[in-house]
C-alpha cells in the first residue's frame, strides 16, 4: 500500500549507498571511469552513433579475449545470462554434456543444461582441486558429448582449471567447448584461439572492473554452425544431417543467439532494445583493460593476490586449497578455530566499511573468500583490508604478530612504507 507515503519517508528519498570497499568474491568496486561513461545520455538503438558504439565494442572485447571470432558481442543480462544463451542456443533435448566440476558453478552449468533438456554427465573432484587434462579426456572418451561445459575460475573454491589442453581433447573427439570465464576472465590468462575454445561467456563485475548487468561473449566457427543450423530449422530448412526429432525449436526467444546475432551483425535486424547504459559501461571496461595492456593486468591481479596471500598467512591463518591453481584475484582461508566467521565479516563491513566473502556448500562457514580485483586489484586496497582484519582478529582472540600481514605484503609490493 502506498497510502501515508509524503516526502518524508524513507521509500521516497533517493537511494544514497553506504561507502564501502567491496573485497569479496565480486562483485567488486567499479572503477569510476565506468561510472561516469554509463552516466551519459541515451541515442537511439538504431542512431548511427548506436551501431558504431556497438562496432566499437565488438572490436574491443575480440582483443580482451584474445580471439579473431567475429560473433564477439554483449547479451544483456547478467553473467548468467552469457551462460543460459549459450547452452540454450547449442543444446536440443537428448545431447550429450560433460560437466567436470569443482565448485559451484560446475552445478550450475549442469542445472542449466539438464533445463535444456540434455543428457548430463558430470566428473567431479575435491574443492579445492582442479581437474587434470587425462581425467577429462577419459571422460570425453567415454560420454562422447556434444558439449563440454566447465568454468575456469570457480570463486566458491577459489581454484582456477587449466584449460590450455582441453581444447585439443575436444576435437579429438569432434566435441565443442564452452567455458564461463566469469570469475577469471582479465586476473588470468584466458586466449579463446589459441587454447581452441569454442564459446566463452564472463561478466564485468570482477576483473573487467564493472558492474553486474552485462555479459560478454564470444563464439568460433564451430559453435556458430551449430546456432545457425538450428535457425535454419527452425525457419524449415532441415539438414541432411539431422536425425528424426533433431533441430528442434530453441526454448527461448531472448536469449536465441541466432536472433540476437542478427540484432549485432550488418541486418540490425530487431530482437530487443539494446541496454544502452550497460553498452556504454561494458565499452568503457574494455576500453581501460586495454588501455593498461592485458598483461599489465594480470601481472597487477598476480601481485596484489599474492601480497594479499601472503600477508594472510603471515598472519597465522591457513589459506584454503591448491595454491599452485588459484586464481590471481581471490584467496580462501580458513577461519581459526574459536573465532566466530560470521561477527569477523560483520565487524569488517560495520566498522571499516569492507565487505569480505563467506562461502557456500561444503566450505559454508569454513573459509572467508577475499577478493582483489579490478579496481581494487592494488596496493591500498590490499593493505587496508589485511589492516582491517588484523584489528577484527586481534578483538576475536586470534593470536597473531602486530602488522605483519601488512608488513609482508608491503614487501610483495616492493616497499615497506604506505
Amino acid at each position: 500500500m502506498t497510502e501515508g507515503l509524503n516526502a518524508a519517508s524513507p521509500s521516497m528519498r533517493p537511494f544514497t549507498p553506504p561507502p564501502r570497499l567491496l573485497m569479496g568474491p565480486g562483485p567488486i568496486t567499479v572503477d569510476p571511469r565506468v561510472l561516469q561513461a554509463m552516466s551519459c545520455q541515451l541515442v537511439g538503438q538504431y542512431d548511427p552513433a548506436m551501431t558504431n558504439c556497438m562496432n566499437e565494442t565488438m572490436a574491443l572485447y575480440r582483443r580482451v579475449f584474445e580471439t579473431e571470432n567475429e560473433w564477439t558481442f554483449l547479451v544483456d543480462g547478467t553473467s548468467r545470462a552469457g551462460i543460459e544463451a549459450v547452452l540454450v542456443s547449442l543444446l536440443e533435448p537428448g545431447d550429450r554434456v560433460l560437466v567436470p566440476i569443482f565448485g559451484r558453478f560446475g552445478h550450475l552449468l549442469t542445472e542449466i543444461a539438464e533445463r535444456c533438456g540434455a543428457e548430463v554427465h558430470t566428473i567431479e573432484v575435491a574443492w579445492g582441486h582442479v581437474f587434470e587434462p587425462d581425467q577429462i579426456e577419459e571422460a570425453v572418451r567415454r560420454v562422447r558429448p556434444k558439449l563440454v561445459a566447465l568454468v575456469q575460475g570457480d570463486t566458491s573454491t577459489t581454484m582456477l582449471q587449466p584449460l590450455d589442453a582441453l581444447g585439443a581433447i575436444c576435437r579429438r573427439y569432434d566435441a565443442l567447448l564452452y567455458c564461463d570465464a566469469t570469475a577469471s576472465i582479465a586476473g588470468n590468462a584466458l586466449y579463446t584461439d589459441a587454447w581452441e575454445l569454442d564459446a566463452v561467456s564472463v561478466g564485468l563485475q570482477k576483473c573487467l572492473c564493472g558492474p553486474s548487468g552485462s555479459a560478454p561473449l564470444t563464439l568460433g566457427e564451430r559453435a556458430v554452425s551449430v546456432i545457425r543450423e538450428r535457425q535454419h530449422v527452425e525457419a524449415g530448412i532441415r539438414h541432411p544431417d539431422h536425425g528424426e526429432g533433431r533441430g528442434q525449436r530453441i526454448s527461448s526467444n531472448y536469449f536465441d543467439l541466432a536472433m540476437i546475432m542478427d540484432y549485432w551483425g550488418e541486418e540490425r535486424l530487431n530482437h530487443h532494445t539494446e541496454a544502452t547504459t550497460m553498452l556504454y559501461g561494458a565499452r568503457e571496461c574494455a576500453r581501460i583493460h586495454l588501455e593498461e595492456g592485458p598483461a599489465n593486468v594480470r601481472e597487477r591481479h598476480r601481485v596484489s593476490g599474492l601480497a594479499l596471500a601472503e600477508g594472510l598467512e603471515a598472519m597465522d591463518l591457513e589459506l584454503f586449497g591448491d595454491q599452485g591453481h588459484r586464481m590471481n584475484n581471490v584467496v580462501g582461508v580458513h577461519i581459526p578455530q574459536g573465532v566466530d566467521g560470521d561477527q569477523v565479516r560483520h565487524s569488517m563491513l560495520s566498522d571499516f566499511g569492507i565487505e569480505i566473502g563467506t562461502s557456500f556448500g561444503p566450505l559454508h562457514g569454513r573459509i572467508w573468500r577475499i577478493g582483489t580485483m579490478g579496481y581494487n586489484a592494488r596496493r591500498d586496497a590490499v593493505i587496508q583490508t589485511l589492516a582491517a582484519l588484523e584489528a577484527v582478529l586481534g578483538l576475536a582472540g586470534h593470536r597473531l604478530s602486530p602488522q605483519a600481514g601488512v608488513r609482508t605484503a608491503l614487501a610483495r609490493f616492493g616497499g615497506e612504507k604506505l
